[in-house]
């Protein structure tokens, strides 16, 4: 910066642009507010259907987010201008009240263009004859002192005014079309982000040199700013995308074996890595475009740490799918990787994909003992069930899902397969605790038709043995609305509600329903699944419908007799597919029900929300305070359920045995599921003070859950021809 520019700049214009901004981010807020609560709230609660149910949702809620981004954008950019201007304010008064005192001590400042100027002294007459009169080296110093402390002062407004102009240049680069959400409270915070990243992917340049202090500074560091979309840019574009993988294949290879703390450290390192990575994936600048390209392209190089014996390496696919463990990566970059790694999957066939992936790399440890990460479709996978877009364009390819299904009996990427199927069926991404579900989309509801087609198919039951078996329990307890409308038929959406677009679209799948059921209960997670989606849901519905008899034209009677129908109907399945699977591992069997049981059970309330978004009691019975409960998601009387289930209904001992080998012992599961629909009525009836007979009701219940219950013997029976699976 010229010292003149500093002095006479016409700062005037910089005050009226942040005015200008200050008054952009209030009228943002605004409408930021109008969208959310008016536009999109509307928009939730509206009955879509057709084209309005994928394409106008779809419109309204991203059009709800730029208005939020652009708000944050604005109020970004305000903060950052006025800090500047408040800065080189400050500067110039530092350096005009510098250079007034240099002008009293007869000094002269001039400015020589180009961020250059000059500072000397005004010789009087009477200084030649006065030999120690303060001429000579005293007024050298005082010249030096002053050019020095000018320097100093124009050095840090140039660093102002350049930092400034950088950060905000990277922000505004953030999107191409819209608006980011970075959000920096200064422009300090934001300038600071962006020297940390410069200076860790210097260090990242060479990682040999790093010592173990060197990589928990490192690690702590991006840690700090793993979600900095400057930072996390500027770390990529800085060490580029071959350095990258370079990187992290050299932090992968020097502390093999490590153990303790150390492992800690590095898990710790991929972790923080694959964030930050994953945060720089939605910048749309040039620059990250052409990174985002260039690092895909490495797939298929040969990475070598240095001092490695073998020639052979760890593929650039390998490396990259292993920092994709983490964080949720930007859809259209996982669209483009997704479909480069899936082509080269498919054309290995399903048998093929050991050959193609995990011979030859046998020295490949890139997730630290989590695995080996020889498998690039293990880490995609995860990487899919963060982004349930990306999860969802993955899986809209039949031929595709087919392909991935089958080879899981050839591979170790079930349960990262299962992660991510679950987040592309139900529009939540793994290990979000605060989002409701969206509706289930059309694509979505094909999607799980396909899963559930393959699995009821001949020799289809081995895929629950595969690793998936748990995410195809979570999955069924997600449509448990969709196959509840199935096995009553068609005409039972009004009682067996949801918010899906299209209720009634696995009418037409009742024996792939029975079967993806009935193979599903054969492993311990997945019927844990299912008994508490079963449960949360058959809750959810009669605290609905009692405490609102307006959802349906008919009597509670009617409707209560259909809902535990229903019940008896699904938990019949689960139980004499356990009794006649002729499981004999007993003690095993009952271990891993409970602990499944038990884990899903202390998070079920938030995810089987993706099953629950139809709960409707009005207002005035506390429909308002329900949208509180687990974010929205269960009713509070379907939320209680997972406690007295969890109370009530876990196997121990002897009795998990004569579950899988006595038919007495089969009834007490028929026993546990009429209680809980028993209570959910009774609890339903005396929270919203229902006006109905309660010994009558729980008869009706009682009758209903045990024709139900008889009912799904006979659904079974019905799909002998596929009992070969």
């Amino acid at each position: 910066m010229d010292l003149d520019a500093l002095r006479y700049g016409n700062f005037s214009q910089l005050g009226e642009a942040v005015t200008d901004w200050e008054q952009m981010t209030r009228k943002l807020a605004e409408l930021m507010k109008a969208a959310q609560d008016d536009l999109k709230a509307k928009a939730d609660k509206a009955r879509w259907a057709g084209v309005n149910a994928t394409v106008s949702r779809e419109f309204v809620d991203r059009t709800a987010a730029e208005f939020a981004d652009a708000h944050t954008q604005a109020g970004s950019i305000t903060k950052i201008l006025s800090d500047t201007r408040g800065e080189l304010l400050d500067y110039r008064t530092q350096v005009n009240d510098a250079i007034e005192r240099g002008a009293k001590r007869n000094l002269t400042v001039v400015d020589t263009g180009g961020g250059t100027f000059t500072v000397s002294g005004n010789t009087r007459p009477d200084w030649a004859s006065d030999p120690g009169g303060g001429s000579g080296a005293t007024d050298q110093r005082a010249v030096d002192d002053l050019r020095d402390e000018i320097q100093r002062i124009l050095s840090k407004a140039t660093e102002s005014d350049n930092s400034a102009a950088k950060v905000l240049s990277l922000l505004v680069d953030q999107a191409k079309y819209g608006f980011s959400d970075a959000a920096y409270a200064d422009r300090d915070s934001a300038a600071r982000a962006v020297v940390a990243a410069e200076k860790l992917a210097r260090a990242a340049k060479d990682p040999g040199s790093m010592t173990l202090d060197d990589i928990a500074a490192f690690n702590r560091a991006m840690g700090k700013y793993n979600g900095d979309p400057l930072f996390a840019e500027q770390f990529a574009r800085e060490l580029g995308p071959k350095g990258t993988l370079q990187f992290w294949t050299e932090m992968t290879y020097a502390p093999a074996g490590a153990r303790g703390s150390e492992l800690d450290t590095m898990k710790a390192l991929q972790k923080n890595l694959s964030l930050t990575l994953a945060t720089a994936s939605f910048s749309d600048s040039d620059a990250m475009q052409d990174w985002k390209r260039d690092l895909i392209a490495e797939r298929n190089t040969n990475f070598r740490a240095g001092g490695a014996f073998s020639p052979i390496g760890a593929l650039g696919s390998q490396v990259i799918s292993s920092l994709m463990r983490e964080g949720q990566y930007d859809t259209e970059f996982l669209d483009d990787y997704r479909e480069k790694l899936f082509k080269a999957d498919r054309a290995a066939g399903d048998a093929g994909t050991d050959d193609l992936w995990t011979k030859g790399y046998d020295a490949l440890d890139v997730v630290f003992g989590d695995g080996n990460g020889r498998d690039p479709l293990e880490g995609l996978f995860d990487g899919l069930s963060h982004n349930p877009e990306a999860a969802t364009h993955a899986f809209e390819s039949k031929a595709d899902l087919d392909h991935m299904l089958r080879t899981t009996r050839y591979s170790e990427r079930g349960a990262s397969l299962g992660r991510a199927l679950e987040s592309a069926v139900t529009g939540i991404a793994q290990g979000n605790t605060q989002s409701v579900a969206p509706p289930h989309s059309a694509v979505q509801l094909e999607i799980m038709q396909n899963v559930m087609g393959a699995v009821a198919q001949p020799g289809g039951g081995d895929l629950v043995r595969t690793g998936l078996g748990s995410s195809l329990g979570n999955m069924a307890a997600a449509y448990m609305p969709e196959m509840s409308n199935a096995l009553s038929g068609s005409g039972a959406e009004s009682v067996f509600l949801t918010n899906s677009d299209d209720p009634g679209g696995l009418n037409h799948n009742v024996r792939d329903v029975t079967r993806f059921i009935s193979c599903v209960s054969e492993d311990p997670a997945g019927r844990a699944g299912i008994i508490l989606g079963e449960s949360l849901y058959t809750s959810g519905l009669i605290e609905s419908h009692l405490a609102d008899p307006t959802l349906f034209d008919g009597s509670h009677e009617q409707v209560l007799q259909d809902i535990g129908r229903n019940a008896g109907t699904i938990e019949g399945i689960v139980a004499h597919s356990v009794a006649e699977g002729k499981v004999h591992a007993a003690v095993e069997g009952e271990t891993s029900y409970n602990e499944a049981l038990k884990a899903k059970g202390d998070f079920a309330k938030t995810w089987i929300s993706v099953g629950m978004t139809f709960v409707q009691v009005p207002e005035g019975h506390g429909g308002a305070a329900m949208g509180a409960v687990v974010g929205g998601g269960a009713g509070a009387v379907a939320g209680a359920a997972v406690d007295r289930l969890l109370d009530g209904q876990k196997l121990s001992g002897a009795r998990d045995a004569a579950l899988y080998e006595s038919a007495g012992e089969l009834y007490d599961s028929r026993e546990s599921v009429n209680r809980l629909t028993q209570w959910a009525a009774d609890e339903t009836i005396t929270r919203y003070h229902v006006d109905v007979p309660r010994q009558a009701t729980m008869d009706t219940i009682r009758v209903a859950v045990n024709e139900g219950w008889d009912e799904g013997s006979h659904f079974l029976d019905r799909t002998r021809d596929l009992s070969n699976g």
